[in-house]
């Protein structure tokens, strides 16, 4: 089976699962399953208001589902989006409310997003070097990151970033605010257009250039690369750098596209769902981009059937999804 028909077939036997466990649980809850999930389709798929709020979920789940899938090509595990999201948005909002006033932009949303690029490549790279030069796991070093990383954000803004009695910093300058899709008033932003470039982007990197083919035999045979003479340790390490850098542009998309400022939490957990999403994609970049959007019509269609259901069940079906895609994954490996 090819890489793309095992996705298509992955995918299908998640949406299935999760539609059977959602079923029971509707009528536990004492609702119509096929009334729930008619209502979920049509609030989110069938409405453009609705469309655009799983376009603006989707979105960041794109940019850290890709911040997952590029260093499991290199063999690597990232689960640090957390931490380098937020590092990139607090960057981002900091420069991007200090820009100076009339500067054109599209100048201003570039400076913006490279520094939140930027901001996140360097946790990631901090990460990579940590697991190559020292020898110190990525996961425990990307947990111990998360960590430290949200309460510094938290100790500057109290000291001087966040405004009056807030936890929010200075709202940035209109020529730096990405601007509304349009669709009925939704959140999503053309941020949603810079996504697909970037998985497209991501895709050609992974499967058509030097980089890409040497993070693919990286991840395959970490000895056989080495023996072929693959600069394997630094592919490693800009594998998380670049993995930073996909973090990073989601908290470009939180601060730019909606917030237009930092706030406490701002994108909390969608690092962790970027793990899910990848997982369900099976490391396929422009997979991402469909997977994202099943995390984003479940997010928002809990939301539109909450009067029948209990919100949790939401969680539960994303969770349904990431046993299906660990258990294929591992079986996989086995």
């Amino acid at each position: 089976m090819t890489g793309r028909a095992r996705t298509i077939h992955l995918t299908v036997v998640a949406l299935l699962a999760t539609m059977a466990v959602g079923s029971l649980l509707m009528i536990v809850a004492g609702a119509s399953p096929l009334h729930a999930w008619g209502q979920l389709l049509q609030k989110t798929l069938g409405e453009r208001q609705g469309f655009g709020q799983v376009l603006f979920r989707a979105t960041p789940l794109v940019f850290t589902g890709l911040a997952v899938a590029v260093p499991l090509r290199a063999g690597l595990f990232n689960i640090g989006g957390e931490g380098q999201l937020t590092a990139a948005a607090l960057a981002c909002a900091v420069v991007a409310a200090a820009l100076p006033p009339g500067l054109p932009a599209p100048l201003a949303v570039l400076i913006a997003t490279a520094v939140a690029f930027l901001a996140g490549a360097a946790v990631g790279a901090a990460t990579g070097a940590m697991r190559i030069y020292r020898g110190a796991h990525e996961v425990i070093v990307a947990i111990g990151l998360n960590a430290i990383i949200a309460g510094v954000a938290l100790w500057l803004g109290n000291r001087s970033l966040f405004v009056g009695e807030s936890t929010r910093t200075a709202t940035i300058p209109a020529a730096a605010q990405l601007p509304e899709l349009g669709l009925a008033g939704s959140n999503a932003s053309v941020s949603a257009l810079g996504a697909l470039a970037v998985a497209a982007l991501m895709a050609w990197l992974l499967a058509r250039t030097r980089v890409g083919f040497t993070w693919r035999m990286t991840g395959q045979g970490l000895d056989a690369a080495r023996a072929a003479g693959l600069p394997v340790d630094r592919a490693r390490v800009w594998a998380m750098t670049v993995a930073g850098g996909m973090a990073g542009l989601a908290g470009a998309h939180f601060v730019l596209g909606h917030k237009h400022a930092y706030e406490d939490g701002l994108g909390r957990g969608v690092g962790f769902l970027g793990i899910a999403v990848a997982l369900l994609a099976q490391g396929e970049a422009l997979a991402i981009i469909g997977a994202a959007l099943v995390f984003g019509v479940l997010g928002q269609g809990g939301l539109a059937i909450a009067s029948d259901v209990p919100k949790e069940m939401v969680d539960v079906l994303q969770a349904v999804v990431v046993l299906v895609a660990a258990a294929s994954l591992g079986r996989r490996r086995a």
